[in-house]
């Protein structure tokens, strides 16, 4: 936790919670978007990620699925959380940070604010030529990497297309708070009720994805979108990480037929297999102090859609 640009205290996992336990998120700090695409293009661009994280991996996805990976450059932390927050690395994947004398991701926000007070978290959407932030909300970059940089990639991919924006949206906020949120809401209540009623949701919600799958190929409007990605990234780490660690564990998503279709369609895309790095999700989650404070990784389950990964099983 960053407190006046200064390093106050160890990393943990809750950064708030209500009076009845309820694990409550922060909200981004850097919200600007790209005006001037040549200019960003010319000075640099970067995205700085966790694999274990499904808000970076939204944005990984995106830049491969938009044919940007040439245009824009990714920097990878190491999965395992140090008392520091994300830290750079070259172990599993990570790697240096591109900046020097830069070694844990915190360093990226007071280099952009020194005065900064708050979380460092990941992604971060970077301009190289000026060292600063220019966006650290995942749902603002994939937006960026769809819309901002649409003259550089002009992709036949459109992630949120105006005709289906109101579909995408409405989609997005039925599963933000029940789903890719509300596991966390689970795994870092601070009471029974409140993990019940995290719960609860979950598992409504994952039902009701499972009526939908059973007639729909895709989230919204019979196409790719933003919304599946959304959605891919949590239906990915759930009986990986959250059925057991969070104790989101009242059903497996393989108990779930149409939902497991749906992920291994998606994993059949490139996209969506390269940037999946199984390994990283359990070292990544499990190294949790606070919910495994031994540090062992469980070496199961094994799922059958680990045959469409790359790497990283």
């Amino acid at each position: 936790m960053l407190v006046k640009g200064e390093w106050k205290s160890k990393w943990h996992p809750v950064q708030d919670k209500d009076s009845q336990g309820r694990f409550i998120r922060q909200s981004s700090a850097f919200t600007k978007r790209i005006t001037d695409v040549n200019l960003a293009v010319e000075q640099g661009l970067r995205l700085y990620v966790a694999y274990i994280c499904p808000w970076a991996n939204r944005t990984l996805i995106a830049r491969s699925l938009l044919g940007l990976e040439e245009t824009v450059d990714v920097k990878v932390v190491d999965p395992q959380l140090s008392d520091y927050g994300w830290q750079f690395g070259s172990s599993l994947g990570a790697t240096p940070s591109g900046v020097e004398g830069v070694e844990y991701a915190h360093q990226l926000y007071t280099m952009t604010e020194p005065e900064y007070t708050g979380r460092a978290t990941v992604p971060v959407l970077w301009n190289i030529n000026k060292n600063k932030i220019i966006n650290n909300e995942s749902s603002h970059i994939l937006r960026i990497l769809n819309d901002d940089l649409r003259p550089i990639h002009d992709s036949a991919i459109n992630l949120y297309p105006t005709e289906l924006q109101l579909e995408i949206d409405a989609f997005n906020q039925s599963i933000y708070d029940s789903l890719n949120n509300g596991v966390y809401r689970a795994g870092f209540a601070s009471s029974q009720s409140a993990y019940n009623e995290a719960v609860i949701a979950i598992f409504k919600r994952l039902d009701e994805l499972e009526a939908h799958f059973e007639v729909n190929g895709y989230a919204v409007g019979g196409k790719l979108t933003e919304s599946d990605i959304r959605l891919f990234v949590t239906l990915t780490r759930f009986d990986i990480a959250y059925y057991g660690l969070f104790k989101t564990n009242l059903k497996l998503i393989a108990d779930y037929p149409a939902l497991s279709h749906y992920l291994k369609r998606l994993l059949q895309i490139d996209a969506f297999a390269k940037n999946t790095r199984v390994d990283h999700i359990k070292a990544g989650y499990y190294s949790i102090k606070a919910l495994n404070p031994s540090n062992i990784i469980p070496q199961g389950p094994k799922l059958d859609w680990f045959e469409y990964l790359t790497h990283g099983v």
